[in-house]
């Protein structure tokens, strides 16, 4: 019989949970399984198909890869190779084409800051927010690649050397990068802001549409950015749509920590993923936010199958069809739903909130995250039965924000 401390001990807090979705899977071998349908990639219905499976499995949130030149097996080049995914839809748009198919997942498209202008970002997410009814984030990436500052041809990015990325000059590069992806997130989040919420009137009576005086100037000045708005699209239904950001290392931690509202980390180990929160959590005290709500999710490539032994012989046999052994920047995981469940719960301890999932085949790992692994963390009663809200922020227990500039009278 269990004591009775036990008995009334407070119940585990909820896991979130996302997957990240990219082409056919993670590994680059997946689009060659029988069932990963690499003639559909560009179409919506694959992406529908793909989201709407991870809504089945109540899972807060998608991410969508992007970027903005074609994928490539080096971080800072283009490659030759021809027996690997290459090409790939727009982001946001995508996940604006699937947002009237779901009803409560969060849609999170990938964004390139460097060569996007945040006017543009803002009304696209605002969009999105629109028609999600309340869903929608943003993933802020940086490119430090030429070859996508060449699509451009406005500025030059300074080369990184990937053999020492600490080095002054390669540092110096990364920082100023995330500083201007902050500054960029700042703008985007003002201009979310300069409509208040009642700023539309639509009274047909006395014709007015709108009220003028509650549609504000932004006036941003910066080092990167001078913008003086206001946006062209009303205050999204969030008020604020997500912001968030993959971090490996202290530069940016500190863009989570300042402009963020979950960060996709990538520990190897519970005492990795400690020491990784309890630096973000140091940075966003000194960004002077400390006890605003953070969210810090751990990433984790999965291979899941029904015993570890099938799982290890499909990564092999994945491994044997690309030439190489698998590797990534995140821990990769390997075996079965029940492990990965264990896993995660160990993760925890060490700070995280949440996990990231990246299915190293869509469609089998996906599947097997939203009818294998989803059923056992409810059975731990760790993971929701039920959808508990709307809106992404309602899911990630995130309170809806007043404009900034929302007069106080």
């Amino acid at each position: 019989m269990p004591s009775s401390s036990a008995s009334s001990a407070s119940p585990p807090a909820p896991l979130h949970l996302a997957v990240a979705l990219d082409g056919a899977g993670w590994h680059p071998a997946a689009w060659r399984e029988p069932e990963s349908r690499p003639r559909e990639l560009t179409t919506a219905r694959y992406w529908a198909d793909l989201i709407t499976e991870a809504e089945r499995g109540l899972l807060d949130l998608v991410t969508l890869e992007d970027g903005l030149a074609p994928q490539s097996s080096h971080p800072l080049r283009s490659d030759d190779r021809t027996d690997r995914v290459r090409g790939r839809l727009d982001a946001v748009l995508t996940a604006a084409r699937v947002a009237p198919l779901t009803r409560h997942i969060g849609l999170v498209p990938t964004v390139v800051t460097t060569h996007t202008e945040p006017f543009h970002i803002s009304k696209a997410i605002a969009t999105l927010d629109h028609v999600s009814t309340g869903r929608a984030g943003v993933r802020v990436k940086v490119s430090v690649r030429s070859d996508e500052a060449a699509h451009f041809g406005r500025r030059v990015i300074p080369p990184v050397d990937l053999s020492d990325p600490g080095g002054p000059a390669s540092a110096a590069v990364v920082a100023e990068l995330f500083d201007e992806a902050a500054d960029h997130v700042e703008v985007v989040r003002r201009l979310w802001d300069s409509w208040e919420d009642d700023a539309e009137i639509r009274d047909v009576g006395t014709g007015r549409f709108i009220d003028r005086d509650k549609v504000h100037y932004i006036d941003f000045r910066g080092r990167h950015f001078d913008v003086k708005g206001p946006s062209i699209t009303p205050r999204p239904p969030q008020g604020q749509p997500l912001v968030t950001a993959l971090a490996h290392a202290t530069v940016p931690y500190r863009l989570v920590a300042r402009a963020a509202d979950i960060g996709f980390v990538t520990p190897h180990d519970v005492d990795d993923a400690r020491a990784v929160t309890e630096e973000i959590r140091a940075e966003q005290a000194a960004a002077g936010r400390e006890g605003e709500p953070l969210h810090v999710f751990g990433d984790l490539v999965v291979f899941l199958d029904e015993t570890p032994a099938r799982a290890a012989a499909r990564r092999d046999r994945l491994d044997d069809l690309a030439g190489e052994e698998y590797t990534s920047d995140a821990e990769i995981f390997t075996g079965t739903p029940a492990q990965l469940a264990d896993l995660l719960l160990h993760w925890r301890e060490g700070g995280l909130t949440g996990f990231r999932l990246r299915p190293a085949v869509a469609a089998h790992d996906l599947r097997a995250i939203t009818r294998g692994l989803v059923p056992e963390l409810r059975g731990r009663n760790v993971f929701r039965r039920a959808y508990e809200s709307d809106t992404l922020r309602g899911l990630l227990g995130l309170t809806r924000p007043a404009s900034r500039y929302a007069s106080t009278a």
